[in-house]
């Protein structure tokens, strides 16, 4: 039987590939799969990986024969586990040696849905610890209970997959899969689903993955329109979450975090294409409009001033022909 499946895509990153799957190497076990998704590639990966499938244990190689982005990858890669557990990790990022025992270790000992973990952030030299924002550490908990309060950051605010692990019974309770197609934000639906739906979760101080960022194909660095996805991901959970049984608690959450994220690229729109800066406006005009008017009403007075003029100057916006995610 094989105890953990690791999903790992990847898609033109032959710089960091090669220390990815050292990584890898260093955590193999005889009960451990490796499953390596490549994302169509055009670079020097497709030769990486297919020597990383002779030489690293546990390697399982699948090839997209059109590029499909990573939530696909993703769940091509949940498609082909056959582990007790699942986890994920990056083609460009890396983990410490033995990590992944230690992982296995602590959702056994917790006997939990899925386990949240710490990571590393990696910029150049830099390097910088993020804590799940969950107080309480090793202990069972309740997955809803950790989505409020509305105005903090809160457990569906850290939403990396690849830091936690999770057992199989959610892939087939039909929790684990992301939104197929999305370019970006695509753990955001996927994380708020989690916490939704599965009966228990635990955080953990276990530091084992390295996060790189800054690198220059990575979706965070590119102003292209594939950015615009995470319209997408986020009307996916504000829908979801207004069908919810507890949605009068939990929207105001979603709604705030929505409006955070539109502020978010708002103020960093100069490294859009014109093109898409123009579309990202009116994209984000449209969805303010969508969402619950008396919910946002409520976001948008608990906001700073600038961040919520901003908004409301948004919202009135005329809309333009076309404006739909």
């Amino acid at each position: 039987m094989v105890k953990l499946s690791v999903i790992v895509p990847f898609y033109n990153v032959q710089q960091y590939a090669p220390d990815t799957l050292r990584s890898l190497k260093a955590n193999a076990r005889e009960d451990f799969e490796f499953i390596l998704v490549d994302d169509c590639s055009r670079d020097g990966t497709p030769g990486i990986l297919a020597r990383a499938e002779r030489e690293l244990p546990g390697a399982v190689l699948v090839r997209h024969e059109q590029n499909g982005g990573l939530a696909t990858a993703r769940n091509t890669g949940i498609d082909r586990a056959r582990g007790e557990y699942l986890t994920f990790l990056d083609g460009d990022d890396w983990l410490a040696p033995g990590y992944f025992g230690q992982l296995v270790t602590a959702i056994e000992g917790l006997g939990v849905d899925f386990l949240r973990t710490d990571h590393v952030q990696c910029t150049a030299r830099a390097r910088q610890v993020h804590r799940v924002p969950v107080g309480r550490r090793n202990q069972v908990l309740n997955p809803r209970e950790a989505i409020l309060p509305a105005d903090r950051s809160t457990s569906v605010d850290y939403a990396f997959a690849w830091a936690g692990v999770y057992h199989r019974r959610l892939v087939d309770k039909g929790l684990l899969h992301f939104t197929d197609g999305l370019r970006t934000a695509e753990d955001r639906p996927w994380i708020w689903k989690l916490h939704r739906e599965a009966e228990s979760f635990a955080a953990v101080s276990l530091l084992g993955v390295f996060y790189r960022r800054g690198v220059a194909s990575s979706l965070t660095q590119i102003g292209d329109v594939r950015q615009l996805d995470f319209i997408r991901a986020f009307d996916q959970v504000i829908a979801e979450t207004a069908a919810d049984r507890d949605a009068d608690a939990l929207l105001p959450k979603a709604v705030r975090t929505y409006c955070a994220i539109i502020s978010h690229h708002l103020g960093s729109i100069e490294r859009f294409e014109p093109a898409v800066a123009k579309k990202l406006k009116s994209l984000s005009a449209a969805a303010l409009r969508r969402m619950p008017q008396d919910v946002l009403d409520e976001a948008l007075d608990s906001m700073d001033v600038q961040r919520a003029t901003k908004l409301r100057r948004l919202r009135r916006r005329p809309a333009a022909a076309g404006a739909a995610a």
